[in-house]
């Protein structure tokens, strides 16, 4: 597959100081997975703001001395980003700072503002100067704008809510609150757990509060703002909760997550099995050997082999050095990209009839370049199998999918696909069966069906702030 993943958050606070670079690190690197081009901590050492971020992965990034100079402190924030507005800048890493008359701010983001453009435009006219092309310092000038004359910090995030659309699930750190929001669609995930010594940690999944040693407590509901003060305490907002309604993204299950996370009581893990299993009974096929594309494809392909009976093997080996392909920008670069991070095993492969397993076909390409890895190990056939169904429309929610003419599924018929990228059967997971992944809950699938939870904005191109700039100085 070749889409873009999703930004991942941390948010910590603690009763008392205590070094916490290393716990947002360890957190962090549990969410490695959703964003791989920047990262960065924020640590707040009794109102003041100590910070260090950067382009590249945390292990390039934050070393044991880097991660030394940061002071003990009472709460932090932390992020690892892939864009989807604004470029792979260094100007647009994250958490971002800002200095306002009623003191300082930094905000962890992920999702994307569906209407990012026209709120940037109202507050340029009101004379507000970007630093960055990403939506994120829009919601911090909402923020900071309606700090101005609302009485709290959470109050100024409560009324910047009515005026933001999309997805945003946010990790906001004052000098003396830390406050977690998720939007009333609930699109992309975000979760609590509470530390031994009664402070709290929130992550984007479930996996970095389990790597740092917390058990999580639950998810904020779609519309829920957490605020935690006065060493931890925790109150919760829930005006906005119900107001809309609850749309979490389908492809956190099938794709973003990773699959020992447990989204909104759903394991990650089992919805994948489970749609292996939906595409065995509605899309079987005589074949030797089930394999997956790791790593998102490899609990699918055992719910195939499982539901099938055709013997599961590990076909493919990743190369655990190497990002995910899609970060690379060119073209060219993700196909080589394939070749370097995927290798198939020979003596699984020859002389087999062979069903790969993937989570999506998006462009074609990658997909073109893995059958041709597969059969030059040997394999007599290659049936490959879909968790996800076509793609046929762009997403406006933090999936870096913008144009329709870019989507193979949009433009072509799945016979065609399955000739162009060199399969003999081709089978996608049925939209009918979606609701089987998350046991019957509700969910955005607008990039499958066109039917957007928002209005639907006119222009959604990542670097659309970037070029818009270019324009005005020509």
């Amino acid at each position: 597959m070749s889409i873009h993943e999703e930004c991942g958050v941390l948010g910590v606070i603690r009763p008392e100081p205590k070094p916490l670079a290393s716990l947002v690190y360890y957190g962090l690197y549990a969410l490695q997975h959703r964003g791989q081009e920047s990262c960065g901590i924020v640590i707040n050492d009794d109102g003041l703001f100590y910070s260090h971020k950067d382009l590249g992965l945390l292990s390039e990034v934050f070393d044991r001395e880097r991660l030394s100079r940061f002071p003990s402190g009472t709460m932090a924030i932390g992020h690892v980003r892939y864009a989807t507005t604004g470029g792979n800048l260094r100007c647009n890493c994250q958490p971002i700072e800002i200095n306002h008359m009623k003191g300082k701010l930094s905000i962890a983001h992920n999702g994307n503002l569906s209407n990012a453009a026209v709120l940037r435009e109202k507050l340029e006219l009101d004379g507000a100067i970007f630093h960055t092309t990403s939506d994120t310092e829009v919601i911090a000038y909402l923020v900071t704008k309606e700090r101005l004359s609302a009485p709290s910090i959470e109050e100024a995030v409560h009324r910047a809510m009515a005026r933001m659309e999309g997805a945003y699930s946010l990790v906001l750190m004052s000098a003396a609150k830390l406050i977690a929001v998720r939007d009333p669609h609930g699109f992309r995930p975000l979760c609590y757990g509470k530390t031994a010594d009664g402070g709290y940690v929130v992550a984007s999944e479930s996996c970095a509060l389990r790597a740092v040693g917390i058990e999580p407590l639950r998810d904020l509901e779609p519309g829920e703002m957490l605020v935690f003060r006065n060493g931890a305490e925790v109150i919760s907002d829930r005006r906005y909760c119900g107001t809309k309604p609850k749309k979490p993204c389908i492809f956190e299950y099938i794709y973003f997550a990773r699959p020992d996370s447990i989204l909104d009581g759903v394991s990650v893990h089992m919805a994948r099995k489970c749609a292996g299993s939906i595409l065995a009974k509605c899309a079987p096929v005589a074949a030797d050997v089930v394999i997956g594309v790791p790593d998102s494809g490899l609990d699918a392909a055992l719910g195939y082999a499982q539901t099938s009976g055709i013997p599961y093997a590990i076909g493919l080996i990743k190369n655990k050095y190497i990002g995910r392909t899609f970060i690379a920008p060119e073209q060219q670069e993700r196909i080589d990209g394939v070749k370097i991070k995927l290798s198939p095993i020979a003596s699984v492969l020859k002389g087999k009839r062979v069903v790969l397993v993937d989570d999506s076909i998006v462009r074609g390409t990658t997909a073109h370049q893995l059958v041709k890895l597969i059969r030059d190990a040997g394999a007599s056939e290659v049936h490959m199998r879909i968790t996800a169904p076509p793609f046929l429309h762009p997403c406006y929610y933090g999936t870096d999918i913008d144009s329709e003419e870019n989507l193979i599924a949009n433009q072509h018929t799945v016979e065609d696909i399955a000739e162009m990228i060199g399969v003999n059967t081709l089978a996608y997971l049925p939209i009918a069966s979606l609701k089987e992944l998350v046991e019957g809950s509700d969910y955005c699938a607008a990039c499958f069906t066109g039917d957007y939870p928002t209005e639907r904005p006119n222009d959604m191109d990542k670097n659309r702030f970037q070029r818009k700039l270019s324009e005005r100085t020509e």
